[in-house]
C-alpha cells in the first residue's frame, strides 16, 4: 500500500497567495471583529495567518454563525445535502452585508 503524498495544504501555493501590493501584516480590527450567532459570512483564506485555517474545499463559501469557543467560530456551511461545522478564526471571515 501507498503512502499518501503532500498534507492539507498541497497544492495551494498560488491559489491562496496574496497579491504584491495587498502583501504585509493584517489589519488589528479583522483579529478583533465580532460576529452574532445567525450572521452570514463568507470564508476567505488571510495567507499570513496560520491559525484557525479550514479545509480549502471550503473556501469562498458561504454559512452561518452556531456559536463562539475560544478565539475561533463555529460556522455552519451548507456542501450538497449536508451541513459541516467548521471551526474558524474571524481573520478569515467576511461579513456578508444583506
Amino acid at each position: 500500500m501507498s503512502k499518501r503524498l503532500g498534507g492539507a495544504r498541497r497544492r495551494t501555493r498560488r491559489t491562496f497567495a496574496k497579491e504584491t501590493r495587498d502583501k504585509g501584516k493584517v489589519r488589528i480590527s479583522k483579529y478583533l471583529e465580532e460576529f452574532k450567532p445567525g450572521d452570514k459570512v463568507c470564508l476567505q483564506f488571510e495567507p499570513s495567518v496560520a491559525e484557525g485555517r479550514y479545509f480549502h474545499r471550503y473556501h469562498s463559501n458561504m454559512g452561518h454563525i452556531k456559536a463562539r469557543r475560544g478565539d475561533c467560530y463555529e460556522v455552519i456551511v451548507r456542501v450538497s445535502k449536508n451541513e459541516r461545522t467548521l471551526f474558524v478564526h474571524p481573520v478569515h471571515l467576511k461579513r456578508i452585508l444583506q
